[in-house]
């Protein structure tokens, strides 16, 4: 049985005053957020903690959110991303949900529609690590 750990969430925005306020209502309904304001900031602290769930703005100067969603995705496999696009431009969210984004947000987004997501992705996720455990169990048991 998987222990429930309390989920994390990082925000990823060049918009600093959209990832402040953000940050503040996430964390007063009790949960851990961290933010970043590029891909390569969200990268860098991706290396540095265990992140469950990431907010992932489309539109970001240098390293988009598409670009940033595809290094996620090959260096840590188990995030979930949830885009978040300020232009509801319809491709970015089908290009991101192709290339393994869980689900996908429209700005301005409600903060009740954000976290609900953000437990969406994060019960995925949980529901994945315990099948990968079951399986390493089964392996083990048949050697």
């Amino acid at each position: 049985m998987v222990t429930m750990v309390k989920m994390k969430i990082m925000l990823v925005d060049d918009e600093e005053r959209f990832l402040q306020t953000t940050q503040k209502m996430i964390a007063k309904k009790g949960y851990d957020v961290l933010t970043a304001t590029s891909g390569e900031e969200c990268l860098k602290k991706l290396d540095e903690e265990l992140v469950h769930v990431v907010i992932l703005d489309v539109k970001m100067p240098g390293m988009d959110g598409v670009e940033t969603l595809k290094h996620i995705k090959r260096k840590f496999p188990m995030v979930e991303v949830i885009m978040l696009t300020g232009h509801a431009t319809a491709e970015s969210a089908v290009e991101g949900l192709k290339l393994g984004a869980t689900d996908y947000l429209t700005k301005p987004t409600n903060i009740e529609d954000l976290i609900a997501k953000a437990e969406e992705a994060y019960n995925k996720r949980v529901a994945l690590e315990e099948k990968i455990q079951m399986a390493e169990a089964l392996k083990k048991s048949h050697i």
